[in-house]
């Protein structure tokens, strides 16, 4: 395939997810999932009317750029899964992006420091630290999973609070502490296009057969059956 590279960009790790086509660094469509309805089933309508707008096959594409959470653990499977059976079936690449990293790209030019948050579910935020560096926002520790309280006990006075966990959370938070504009805590297209496509300017592809989203815990079920277990 000559030309921009075009992409299809999934993000399924919230409530309310998306699906976007893209060529070279221009978006081009984007169609938001009906948060009370299952990604599950909106999400091939979605890619399908996506791809027919623009007169495009799927062998067309030169890539799938998916959101790898962490988030929702029924919306991530159903994203990554997808993502890589639509990139094994055209023989094109899957990329992961890291849904934090594409937040952080949102945040305002003032902030230097950054913690992006996500709903752990009882009282838990799923948290990793960021820095502004002059080749962008890297992460400064790893992702973890904290309690609230602990969390805001702990954080760094300078850094800035943005991720979906806000929209649940945002008036729990002290008054000191920088929160970044709420049109900016979920992931958007264009932030995941900008890593997408730099992964593949650089030729980078991830393994179709190892890629899995970003769990650092099991599922509220699995922890329900593994305490009835013990």
């Amino acid at each position: 395939m000559g030309g921009a590279p075009r992409l299809l960009l999934l993000e399924t790790s919230g409530r309310a997810g998306w699906a976007a086509v893209s060529e070279g660094a221009t978006l081009l469509g984007e169609r938001r999932l009906d948060e009370a309805r299952r990604h599950a089933r909106d999400l091939a309508p979605a890619v399908a009317g996506l791809l027919a707008a623009r007169g495009w096959r799927p062998r067309d594409l030169h890539a799938v750029a998916v959101g790898l959470g962490p988030g929702s653990y029924t919306g991530l499977r159903v994203g990554v899964m997808s993502a890589k059976a639509l990139a094994y079936a055209a023989g094109c690449a899957v990329l992961g992006v890291e849904s934090f990293a594409a937040v952080a790209e949102q945040a305002p030019a003032e902030a230097a420091r950054l913690d992006v948050l996500a709903d752990a579910q009882q009282d838990k935020v799923y948290v990793q630290p960021f820095v502004r560096t002059p080749g962008g926002w890297r992460p400064a520790g790893a992702l973890a999973v904290r309690p609230l309280a602990d969390w805001l006990a702990g954080r760094a006075a300078d850094a800035w609070a943005t991720g979906p966990v806000l929209h649940k959370y945002a008036d729990r938070l002290p008054g000191g502490v920088p929160v970044v504009d709420a049109a900016a805590w979920d992931p958007r297209p264009e932030s995941v296009l900008r890593i997408g496509a730099a992964r593949v300017a650089a030729g980078e592809r991830d393994d179709v057969w190892a890629l899995e989203p970003l769990y650092l815990r099991p599922s509220a079920a699995e922890e329900q059956w593994l305490g009835k277990r013990g």
